[in-house]
């Protein structure tokens, strides 16, 4: 289990490396801010279909050959990064990093608890989430450091230490055994069991989305934020800004109280929203109390929310069903990052930024509101899930 722990959290923070760098490549190659938000959205774009084709895949070669894949892909994107002179290798690289993660995700969770003994199964998908949302937040602070206070190839330096994480990463996948047959007996196929598929739909997989949707919007727009409306030129800044959001979400999942997965997941996106809101305040206000607040707060709801939601989509089905369930989720959730940041790129060009900002949240507002509303009808519906 700790080997597949160790994959899964340097994939996640190969995911998010690149973020701090993008003011770095729009300088370089000047990239407008439609050109940016349009890097951030072939990713997600690439990654979506992989993550809905890997589990089909892994039922002809394997579990382990699928996984091991994406590692791969994201080595090709590392490179292509770490060998880019123009602007046409950055969209390559990130269709590759899309492929990669969405491949990976798409088959990592189930061969996860398939190496994971029966008696720690229970504490598999919870470590599995905290590895995500901890890679996610280390890969900006990563990248942010090292460009800010260690001066020698500022674009390059980053993925030469995420080549060495990912070979590690290979070591690790390669030395477990992936036994075939079983994969065979409980075949992954993307659909929803009918007696779950309305509380998956509109509760647990709309849960996920929403929590992507609002770390997606930070997460891509943090390091002009940083920059343009907080006034700080220091790029480790916004690295530790995301590391607080993200890394922070996945140390929030550490803490016990609430223990009932429905009321978790709601206070968490409760908090998610509230955290949103916080920061169009800091935004108006260039007040850099209240952003650092705003992640904070919105950390520990994306941190809760995401846990419970994917712990849900763990248990909710029956066991035969769920690695095709938690397939779908991820592919739900990670859809959440496509929407609203090419939203905010194009909104932006008529309404400016905050105004933006302001549209977008006031929808996830009332999906919010609808969630917070139907997870009192998801008590008796889920049953023993909750618990």
């Amino acid at each position: 289990m700790k080997r597949m722990l160790w994959t899964i959290l340097t994939m996640a923070i190969g995911a998010t490396l690149s973020s701090p760098l993008y003011p770095l490549y729009q300088e370089r190659f000047h990239l407008s801010s439609l050109a940016i938000t349009l890097l951030f959205a072939v990713y997600a774009a690439f990654l979506l279909p992989a993550l809905l084709i890997a589990g089909p895949i892994a039922n002809v070669w394997g579990l382990k050959k699928v996984t091991m894949t994406g590692v791969v892909a994201s080595m090709v994107s590392a490179f292509l990064f770490m060998a880019n002179n123009q602007a046409w290798t950055l969209y390559l690289a990130r269709i590759c990093e899309g492929v990669g993660f969405g491949t990976f995700m798409g088959t990592a969770t189930t061969l996860l608890l398939q190496q994971t003994p029966k008696a720690k199964a229970a504490k598999a998908l919870p470590l599995s989430s905290m590895a995500v949302m901890l890679g996610f937040g280390l890969g900006p602070a990563i990248s942010g450091l090292l460009i800010q206070y260690v001066h020698f190839q500022p674009l390059r330096l980053p993925y030469m230490l995420l080549s060495v994480l990912l070979i590690s990463a290979a070591v690790a996948l390669w030395s477990i055994s992936d036994n075939h047959s079983e994969n065979k007996t409980s075949s992954m196929k993307i659909s929803i069991p009918k007696n779950i598929r309305p509380v998956f739909w509109l509760f647990i997989a709309l849960s996920g989305f929403i929590v992507f949707s609002l770390n997606g919007i930070v997460l891509s727009l943090i390091p002009s934020f940083a920059k343009n409306i907080i006034h700080t030129s220091n790029l480790s800044v916004s690295g530790l800004l995301i590391l607080l959001l993200l890394g922070g979400g996945g140390l929030a999942q550490r803490i016990s109280w609430p223990k009932q997965l429905v009321t978790r997941l709601r206070l968490g996106i409760l908090f998610l929203l509230m955290g949103a809101w916080l920061m169009i305040i800091s935004g108006k206000t260039t007040n850099l109390g209240f952003l650092w607040t705003g992640i904070f707060i919105q950390a520990i709801g994306g941190g809760w929310a995401f846990q419970a939601s994917l712990q849900l989509a763990g248990t909710a089905p029956k066991p035969e069903d769920r690695a095709g369930v938690i397939s779908t989720y991820y592919s739900a959730s990670y859809s959440g990052f496509i929407i609203p940041i090419v939203g905010v790129g194009s909104l932006s060009l008529f309404f400016g930024l905050f105004h933006s900002l302001i549209i977008l949240n006031v929808i996830a507002t009332i999906i919010v509101i609808f969630l917070v509303g139907y997870s009192f009808k998801c008590r008796g519906l889920l049953g023993e899930a909750e618990l």
